[in-house]
């Protein structure tokens, strides 16, 4: 039968340690806030988006100067030579000649990166050359009229 007498807690087994719920809290909450400081330091260490610095017009095609080595990507269109750079910078444009046919270039800022167009009355075929000088990245992009079959 049931007593209706207090029990003094005396129990066949002990009562339970709090302190293993309080360690897990405490190297939970020092595993986040590490965590959190190593994204903080990352993200102030993280280099910022490749810069256009530069564009000069050369005889045989553009000279770009970026801070440093940007990502590229080309196509050759009809009519028409692209680059791609992973880079950010100022819209330009401008025209050029080689061997003797107008050339226009424009940059551009898109979604995916900076456009670079090179456009001409007949097929271009074009190729670009990168190297660091300066400090920085230079691009080297040349065209030339494409050669018919």
């Amino acid at each position: 039968m049931r007593s209706t007498e207090v029990e003094d807690r005396r129990h066949s087994t002990g009562e339970q340690d709090p302190m293993p719920h309080i360690r897990r809290r405490f190297f939970g909450s020092l595993v986040l806030i590490g965590l959190l400081v190593g994204l903080m330091i990352g993200r102030l260490t993280a280099p910022g988006p490749v810069q256009l610095e530069a564009v000069e017009a050369q005889p045989q095609g553009l000279s770009l100067q970026f801070d440093r080595e940007p990502e590229v990507y080309d196509e050759h269109l009809v009519g028409a030579f692209a680059l791609l750079f992973q880079a950010q910078g100022t819209a330009q444009s401008g025209q050029l000649r080689v061997e003797g046919m107008p050339v226009a270039w424009r940059v551009q800022q898109t979604e995916k990166g900076l456009l670079l167009h090179l456009v001409a009355a007949r097929p271009l075929q074009g190729q670009w050359h990168g190297e660091r000088r300066d400090g920085g990245w230079h691009i080297q992009v040349q065209v030339a009229a494409a050669k018919r079959p």
